[in-house]
């Protein structure tokens, strides 16, 4: 028995350290970049002879300064502030969709249930950039004349077009974790007294939160880092399109994108690293057919 726990436990370890070493090169990009967001060099190298701290290029991105001697600023907590409109709107959007499709697929047996099922699987395996062409389409043919109307609009249209991209594969996780509830909770309420939509707001929603919030944040990822949407659509710029439209530009002070990447980067680090349990219950749940 000592010997199986003894072998169990070598092979526990080689895993880690194969994780580790495949790891290795995100881990020390991401760390030489949130060094050289602290420093007024770009720390390119691991002796670090080029690190030298300084707060200057935080204090200068909240300011909206994105050059070492030029004037140039923008706002950027309106950057900021339409980074978490879309990825608010895209995690709402796919939770509450994912979450009424979800329990529909796995609790009431219709006419073409398995053939929606399988569609959902073709539609997420169709990538966002072959889409592209179609949602413009639409886009432009919907899109309002009034100039007060459009920025509005490309929100709306973006949050809509991203959320679409996420809800096949989030309507199977829900649908997993609605398959995991016996049957005896949702005939308790139906002898109650109680509709199908009282039952899935009082009874079922309340026993599947860890799945309903490992959709929202995935959701809210998909959202956040969004940029070939975003850059085609939004009227405005978030996060990933600030980045991507100045870090070759002459004007650039690196230090200063590498601040911009460590807050682009914080929400999904502070993800990975508070909901581990939660990813491990989505995988585990929200796969069952």
């Amino acid at each position: 028995m000592k010997d199986i726990e003894t072998k169990s436990s070598t092979y526990e370890w080689i895993i880690i350290l194969v994780m580790l070493i495949a790891s290795l090169p995100l881990i020390l990009g991401f760390s030489l970049l949130i060094l050289s967001s602290f420093s007024k060099e770009m720390v390119t190298n691991l002796d670090l002879s080029s690190f030298h701290f300084t707060l200057e290029n935080w204090i200068s991105l909240f300011q909206g300064k994105i050059a070492e001697t030029s004037g140039i600023r923008v706002n950027i907590l309106k950057i900021i502030f339409n980074t978490f409109v879309v990825a608010l709107g895209v995690s709402g959007v796919v939770t509450l969709i994912s979450a009424l499709a979800g329990y529909s697929l796995s609790r009431i047996d219709f006419k073409g249930r398995k053939h929606i099922m399988i569609l959902l699987l073709i539609l997420h395996a169709f990538p966002g950039v072959a889409l592209i062409v179609g949602v413009y389409l639409l886009y432009y043919l919907t899109l309002p004349q009034s100039p007060d109307l459009m920025r509005l609009y490309s929100f709306f249209y973006v949050i809509l077009a991203r959320a679409a991209l996420e809800i096949p594969m989030s309507v199977w996780l829900m649908k997993g974790f609605f398959d995991t509830i016996p049957w005896e909770f949702e005939w308790a309420g139906i002898i109650d007294g109680a509709s199908r939509i009282e039952i899935w707001r009082r009874i079922m929603l309340p026993l599947i939160k860890p799945g309903i919030l490992a959709v929202a944040l995935f959701a809210f990822l998909a959202g956040w880092q969004d940029i070939i949407y975003v850059r085609t659509f939004l009227i405005g710029q978030t996060l990933a399109t600030f980045i991507e439209a100045n870090i070759e530009a002459e004007y650039t002070y690196m230090p200063l994108i590498a601040a911009a990447g460590t807050l682009y980067l914080l929400p999904t680090i502070i993800f990975f690293l508070t909901a581990q349990k939660i990813l491990l219950q989505s995988y585990s749940g929200g796969i069952k057919s």
